[in-house]
């Protein structure tokens, strides 16, 4: 084989594992949302009533599924993925700030932490986008 086949065969398999890697991410981080926002409407009324209880109106608990399912739905879809990936981001840190900065338990200060590095991941994906197995690559070569 020339070195020429060995690049493209390499640069073929390179990209076939970047465009796998970036579909299997994007389902591995956005399903944290679409299991948290769908348990939030199985238990609706406590859910509403934990947020008002640290001070968050819990009339504001459909706008928090909407985030979460939607935005989901869109990172797994790959469709308007650098927009819904810097609203994702956003919304981790403010929940990260809302309701784990208990640092003396051990549990929030990990919840807070987990928060941050989340964010930092849809920062990542706000920065390169969905990849060509998404919504928004479709047609990329």
């Amino acid at each position: 084989m020339s070195t020429h086949t060995q690049t493209l065969v390499a640069t073929g398999e390179s990209a076939s594992l970047r465009n796998t890697g970036e579909l299997l991410g994007r389902v591995m981080l956005a399903v944290l949302f679409l299991m948290s926002g769908l348990g939030k409407v199985a238990a609706y009324t406590a859910t509403a009533g934990y947020m008002h209880s640290v001070g968050v109106p819990g009339v504001l608990l459909p706008l928090v599924i909407l985030t979460e399912v939607g935005g989901a739905l869109a990172v797994i879809a790959g469709w308007k993925t650098r927009i819904v990936s810097l609203a994702l981001a956003g919304f981790t840190l403010l929940t990260a700030f809302l309701f784990h900065t208990q640092f003396a338990d051990q549990v929030q200060m990990i919840m807070f932490m987990k928060n941050i590095s989340i964010a930092g991941a849809f920062l990542m994906l706000a920065s390169h986008g969905a990849g060509r197995y998404s919504l928004d690559g479709r047609g990329t070569e």
